[in-house]
C-alpha cells in the first residue's frame, strides 16, 4: 500500500497556509477596491498614473466632474446597503429561532439511538473494534451543524456587504471607460469569491482537528460527525435562496410590469417606486444567496468525501494525508483561482466591450486547465500508490491516478455544463436570437420558444454528469463521485468571483440611471451586466451540476450507514418512494413560484398606486416612497420562504420515521433525477428571456434593430417573457438544487437513528 509523498506534519501545515492566503488576496482586493473614492473630492489627473490626464478629460467633457452625480451615488449605494443589511438581519432572526429547533431535534435523535448511553459500542463497520458512544456523535453532530450553519451566514452576509460596497464604485469607474468598470466589478466578485473558499476550509479543518481531541482513533465516529456541517451550511443555504429569490423577484417582477410595459420608462429609472427594492434584491438573493448555496455545496461534498474515505483503508490505517485529500484539493484550488485572478485584473487590460464576454470565459477556462495539473500533483504527492475504497459493503482496490481521473473528470464536466449553460443564455448565439426573433408575433410565441429551449438545455448537461458518474464510480466507487463533485466545485473561488461580479453590474447600471448620468456611462454598465447575465446562468449551471454529483455521493453514504446492501426498485417500499421524491421538486417549485406571484401582486399594486395618487411623479418633481416597497418586499419573502423551507427539511424526517430507510432511499434518488433536470431547464429558460429582452435593447445588430427600439411591440412582448422567467431563474431553479443535496445530507445525519428506530408505519402492519 505505502504512503504519499506528503508527510502528516506538511498536510498540517499546508490546508491552514493556504485558506489564510485565500483570505490575505481577497483583503488586498478589497482594499484596492476601496480606494475609488465615493466623496465628491477632486483628484490631480497625476494621481491616476499614465492614463491619468486622459481619464480626467473623459470626465471633464462628460461634465462628471460634478460633485452631486458622485454625491447622488453613495446616496444610493447606502440605500442599498441598508436595505440589503435590514432585510438579512430579518432574515437570519427566523432562521436562527428555526436553527435552533433543528439542533435540538439532531440531539435528542442521535442521541436517543443508543438510549443516551455514555458507554463505547461496537463500531458500525468493524463490529471488533469498540467506538465512540451514540450520545457522543449526537452532541458533535449537533456542534457542526451550527458551525455550519454560522459559517453559511457568514458567506452569504459578507458577500452582500462585499457587493453593496463596491456597486456605486463601479458606476463611478464607469466614467473612465469600460475596462476600470470591469476590474473594480470582478475584484469586488473575488473578494467574496476568495473568502468562502478559504473560509469553508479553514472552519472544517479546525472543526475536523479540534474534534480529534476527543475521537483519538476513532474517525469513523469523528467524520460521521463532521456531516453536521454540511447539513448546517445547506439549510441556511435553502432559506438564504428561497427568501432572497421571493425579494428580489417580487420587486423586479413589480417594478418591470408597471415601470416598463405600462408608463414606458426605462429600466431602474428614479421615479419608480420599486427601483430600490429590485437592486436590494439583486444583493441579497443573487449574491448571499448563491455565497451560501456554493458553500453548501463545498461543505457537503467535503462531508461525503470524509465519511467514505473513513471506512476506507485511509481511516483505518490512519493515514491523514491521504484522509485530508479532499481538503488538499480545496487548497489547491484557492491557490490556482489566486493565479486564474490575476489574469482578469492584472496581466491583460479589458479596451473594448467586446473584450468582457471572452476575458469571463477565459477565466472558467484557465483555472480548468491549471486545476487539472493541480489535482495531478496532489494526487501524487498525498496518496499512496493504491488502496482501498469503501463499496457497499466490501473493500475495493484503486490506484491513485484512478482518483486523479475522477477528480479531473468532475472538474472538466464542470466547464462543459457551464460552457452549455452559456451557449443557450447568451445573446451572442442562435438559440437566445430566436427566442428574440418570436416575439415579432407577442408573448405567446415568445414564452412557448423560451420553454423549448430550457428543455433541450438538459440534454449535453445531463450526458456530462452521466459520464462522470459512471467513470467517477466504476474507479473509485461513491468515493469517486464526492471527489468529482469536489472537482467541480474545486474553481469555486473564480465561479462564485464571476458570479457575483454579475449582480454588482446591475446595480451599477441602476446607479448610474438613478444618479442621471449620461447614456454613455449606462451603455457601458449595460455591456457589463449582458455578459453578467451570462456568466450568472453559467454559476447555476455549476451550481445545479456540483448538486447532482453531491447529493449522489451523500445518497451513497447514506445507503451505507442505514445498512441498506441494495435499493431494489422492483419493491412496493422503495418504488412509491421513488414516485413522491420524483413530485417533491414540482410542489416545491410550486411554492416557490406562487410565492412569487403573491408578493409581485401587491408590489404591482403598490407601483400603480404611488403612480396614480402622488402628484408629480411622473414628471419627476416628486420623490417616490421607496420604504413601502422595500416593506412588501421583506414581508413577503419572510413568510413565504416558511413554507417550502419545510417542506425540504421536514420530508426526510417524516419518511424515515414512519417508512423506514428503504422508501426514503426511493424518496431520495427521484427528488435527485427530477430535480436536476427541472433546476436547470428552469434557470436556463430564465436566463435565455432575460438575455433576448437585453438583445433587442441593445441593438447592436440588424437583426435586433429590426425588432426593437424599447417600447416596441416585439420589446413588451420580450419584457413580459423576462418576467415569467424571472422566478424561475431566481428563485425556483437555483433553490432546486438545494432541495436534492439537502434531503440527502439530512438523511445521512439522522440515518443511524432512521436505521435504528425507523419504518414505524411498516412496524406497525
Amino acid at each position: 500500500m505505502g504512503a504519499g509523498i506528503l508527510s502528516d506534519l506538511a498536510t498540517e501545515i499546508l490546508i491552514p497556509v493556504c485558506a489564510v492566503i485565500g483570505i490575505a488576496f481577497s483583503l488586498i482586493q478589497w482594499v484596492i477596491v476601496s480606494r475609488v473614492q465615493l466623496s465628491p473630492e477632486k483628484h490631480s489627473p497625476t494621481n491616476d498614473g499614465k492614463n491619468g490626464f486622459v481619464e480626467s478629460l473623459i470626465e471633464e467633457e462628460e461634465g462628471l466632474n460634478d460633485h452631486s452625480v458622485v454625491q447622488k451615488c453613495a446616496e444610493i449605494q447606502n440605500a442599498i446597503s441598508e436595505g440589503a443589511t435590514s432585510f438579512l438581519f430579518t432574515e437570519y432572526q427566523y432562521v436562527g429561532i428555526f436553527m435552533g429547533a433543528f439542533a435540538v431535534l439532531i440531539f435528542l435523535f442521535l442521541g436517543s439511538v443508543e438510549g443516551f448511553s455514555t458507554s463505547s459500542q461496537p463500531c458500525t463497520y468493524d463490529s471488533s473494534k469498540r467506538c465512540k458512544p451514540a450520545l457522543a456523535t449526537a452532541v458533535f453532530s449537533t456542534i457542526s451543524f451550527l458551525l455550519g450553519a454560522v459559517t453559511s451566514v457568514v458567506s452569504g452576509f459578507l458577500g452582500m456587504k462585499i457587493a453593496t460596497y463596491a456597486n456605486a464604485r463601479t458606476t463611478l469607474e464607469a466614467r473612465k471607460g469600460v475596462g476600470k468598470a470591469f476590474i473594480t466589478a470582478f475584484r469586488s466578485g473575488a473578494v467574496m469569491g476568495f473568502l468562502l473558499a478559504a473560509n469553508g476550509l479553514l472552519v472544517l479543518y479546525i472543526a475536523i482537528n479540534l474534534f480529534k481531541l476527543y475521537y483519538g482513533d476513532d474517525w469513523e465516529g469523528l467524520f460521521e460527525a463532521i456531516t453536521g456541517y454540511g447539513l448546517g451550511g445547506s439549510s441556511m443555504a435553502l432559506f438564504g435562496r428561497v427568501g432572497g429569490g421571493i425579494y428580489t423577484k417580487a420587486a423586479d417582477v413589480g417594478a418591470d410590469l408597471v415601470g416598463k410595459v405600462e408608463r414606458n420608462i426605462p429600466e431602474d429609472d428614479p421615479r419608480n417606486p420599486a427601483v430600490i427594492a429590485d437592486n436590494v434584491g439583486d444583493n441579497v438573493g443573487d449574491i448571499a444567496g448563491m455565497g451560501s448555496d456554493l458553500f453548501g455545496s463545498y461543505a457537503e461534498s467535503s462531508c461525503a468525501a470524509l465519511v467514505v474515505a473513513s471506512i476506507s483503508s485511509f481511516g483505518i490505517n490512519h493515514d491523514l494525508t491521504a484522509m485530508l485529500y479532499p481538503l488538499l484539493i480545496s487548497s489547491m484550488g484557492i491557490l490556482v483561482c489566486l493565479i486564474t485572478t490575476l489574469f482578469a485584473t492584472d496581466f491583460f487590460e479589458i479596451k473594448a466591450v467586446k473584450d468582457i464576454e471572452p476575458t469571463l470565459k477565459r477565466q472558467l477556462i484557465i483555472s480548468t486547465v491549471l486545476m487539472t495539473a493541480g489535482i495531478a500533483i496532489i494526487s501524487w504527492i498525498s496518496l499512496p500508490s493504491s488502496f482501498t475504497i469503501f463499496n457497499f459493503g466490501v473493500q475495493k482496490e484503486v490506484k491513485n491516478w484512478q482518483l486523479f481521473l475522477c477528480v479531473g473528470v468532475g472538474l472538466w464536466a464542470g466547464l462543459i455544463i457551464g460552457f452549455v449553460t452559456e451557449y443557450y443564455t447568451s445573446n451572442a448565439y442562435s438559440p437566445v436570437q430566436d427566442v428574440a426573433d418570436s416575439c415579432r408575433t407577442g408573448a405567446a410565441t415568445n414564452v412557448i420558444f423560451g420553454l423549448a429551449l430550457g428543455y433541450k438545455s438538459v440534454i449535453i448537461p445531463i450526458f456530462a454528469i452521466a459520464i462522470s458518474i459512471f467513470v467517477s464510480f466504476s474507479f473509485a466507487a461513491m468515493y469517486g463521485i464526492a471527489v468529482a463533485a469536489l472537482g467541480m466545485l474545486s474553481t469555486i473561488a473564480t465561479g462564485l468571483a464571476i458570479d457575483a461580479y454579475g449582480p454588482i453590474s446591475d446595480n451599477a447600471g441602476g446607479i448610474a440611471e438613478m444618479a442621471g448620468m449620461s447614456h454613455r456611462i449606462r451603455e457601458r454598465t449595460d455591456a457589463l451586466d449582458a455578459a453578467g447575465n451570462t456568466t450568472a446562468a453559467i454559476g447555476k449551471g455549476f451550481a445545479i451540476g456540483s448538486a447532482a454529483l453531491v447529493s449522489l455521493a451523500l445518497f451513497g453514504a447514506f445507503v451505507s450507514r442505514a445498512g441498506i446492501s441494495t435499493v431494489d426498485v422492483l419493491t412496493p417500499k422503495v418504488f412509491i418512494g421513488l414516485l413522491v421524491g420524483a413530485m417533491l421538486p414540482y410542489w416545491f417549485s410550486a411554492m416557490t413560484m406562487k410565492s412569487v406571484g403573491s408578493a409581485a401582486l401587491k408590489m404591482v399594486e403598490e407601483v400603480r398606486r404611488q403612480f396614480n395618487t402622488i402628484p408629480g411623479l411622473m414628471e419627476g418633481t416628486a420623490k417616490p416612497d421607496y420604504a413601502t416597497c422595500v416593506k412588501i418586499s421583506t414581508d413577503a419573502s419572510i413568510k413565504e420562504m416558511i413554507p417550502p423551507g419545510a417542506l425540504v427539511m421536514l420530508t426526510p424526517l417524516i419518511v424515515g420515521i414512519f417508512f423506514g430507510v428503504e422508501t426514503l432511499s426511493g424518496v431520495l434518488a427521484g427528488s435527485l433525477v427530477s430535480g436536476v433536470q427541472i433546476a436547470i431547464s428552469a434557470s436556463n429558460t430564465g436566463g435565455a428571456w432575460d438575455n433576448a429582452k437585453k438583445y433587442i435593447e441593445a441593438g447592436a445588430s440588424e437583426h435586433a434593430r429590426t425588432l426593437g427600439p424599447k417600447g416596441s411591440d416585439p420589446h413588451k412582448a420580450a419584457v413580459i417573457g423576462d418576467t415569467v422567467g424571472d422566478p424561475l431563474k431566481d428563485t425556483s431553479g437555483p433553490s432546486l438544487n438545494i432541495l436534492i443535496k439537502l434531503m440527502a445530507v439530512e438523511s445521512l445525519v439522522f440515518a443511524p437513528f432512521f436505521a435504528t428506530h425507523g419504518g414505524l408505519l411498516f412496524k406497525i402492519f
